[in-house]
């Protein structure tokens, strides 16, 4: 499938062990690692293909994500966008600083990546990244240059790098149906100005300080929450989850004078624990419809974390800003042969189950 993106004989053989590696079941997949798994004695090798042969893992990139859309894609499907961190040491590895990582639930001294998720109920699948580089990092053009960063390269927010990952799919010809995140993403009107810009329909999840049109004014998310009658609540599931299905009740509001709808939930167990969406579509969809895409969000934390454990994701020892991109692109095409694979058994496993019983 990427064979050819790797022009040099040793890049491709190369490519080919890296990938065999992290596919392996050892326990880190890192250039040392995976170097003992092709029978190297050091991983000059592996490092080479990280940072110094030429192959192009953008390209590489758009062949894994075509991989993933055209083997698991349903009608179900939705985009996510959602980020993870990489706890690191020291300074010098790209994009690192004391930052709030949602992996660790703390501020701590690491990288983030942004990614593109593709959910369906066929299989989910990482199909993009991008490094996040914090001013600090696209302020300061010679400790960029250190790391191998482009001058062309400027700072850019998490919805900024969402969009962009957005704008490629579109620009490969794919159609996306729906697209969901959480706050970080749903609170930004410039991302989703141009989400409707582009007849993409969401659902993202918002602060309670969300301001909505009302005939009467902007109104706060929460405020319209609580002047909703108390009629009106459903019962719904958000999916599955580790112990069963997701259950809360939804309510969906139009507040009137906007051309969004806000989808309240609330806990069952603590009916004060409330969470707000913001939702934008192009015809009218029903609550359940919205409730399955704003819960397949939930879904990316388990894909982020199987890639991280089973394909190495987060197991690079790199710091140049090149290196981050091949390894984590060769990580989610690794984890998205996994995805396909299981899809395709259960397909399998599927239409066998649907076969009548021959008699003997």
């Amino acid at each position: 499938m990427v064979a050819g993106r790797f022009a040099q004989a040793d890049s491709r053989h190369r490519a080919r062990m890296y990938l065999l590696g992290l596919l392996s079941g050892a326990e880190r997949k890192n250039s040392w690692t995976i170097a003992e798994q092709a029978g190297d004695l050091a991983p000059d090798g592996m490092q080479r293909l990280l940072n110094f042969y030429r192959w192009d893992a953008d390209a590489v990139r758009d062949d894994l994500r075509d991989y993933v859309l055209d083997q698991i894609t349903d009608p179900t499907g939705v985009v996510v966008a959602d980020e993870t961190g990489f706890l690191k040491k020291g300074t010098k590895s790209a994009g690192v600083q004391r930052q709030y990582s949602g992996t660790a639930g703390r501020i701590e001294n690491c990288q983030l990546g942004v990614f593109l998720t593709y959910v369906s109920a066929r299989g989910r699948a990482l199909i993009d990244r991008e490094l996040y580089l914090p001013a600090s990092w696209t302020d300061d053009r010679e400790r960029c240059a250190e790391a191998g960063i482009d001058e062309d390269v400027e700072f850019a927010t998490k919805p900024v790098l969402a969009q962009h990952m957005l704008a490629r799919l579109l620009e490969a010809g794919r159609d996306i149906d729906w697209f969901t995140a959480d706050e970080a993403y749903g609170d930004n009107p410039g991302l989703r100005t141009w989400l409707e810009d582009n007849d993409i329909d969401y659902v993202m999840a918002v602060s309670c300080d969300q301001r909505f049109t009302t005939p009467k004014g902007a109104v706060r998310a929460d405020a319209l929450a609580r002047s909703a009658p108390r009629k009106g609540w459903q019962r719904l599931s958000a999916g599955e989850g580790s112990k069963g299905r997701r259950l809360y009740d939804w309510l969906l509001l139009d507040p009137g004078a906007d051309e969004h709808l806000l989808v309240v939930r609330r806990s069952i167990s603590k009916p004060d624990e409330l969470a707000y969406y913001i939702c934008h579509t192009r015809r009218p969809v029903p609550l359940a419809e919205l409730v399955r895409v704003a819960g397949s969000r939930w879904g990316v934390e388990e894909t982020f974390q199987f890639a991280k454990n089973e394909t190495g994701l987060d197991h690079y020892q790199v710091r140049k800003y090149q290196a981050w991109y091949r390894h984590v692109t060769l990580s989610m095409l690794a984890a998205a042969f996994l995805a396909v694979t299981a899809s395709a058994e259960r397909d399998r496993d599927a239409k066998g189950a649907s076969q009548p019983a021959t008699s003997v």
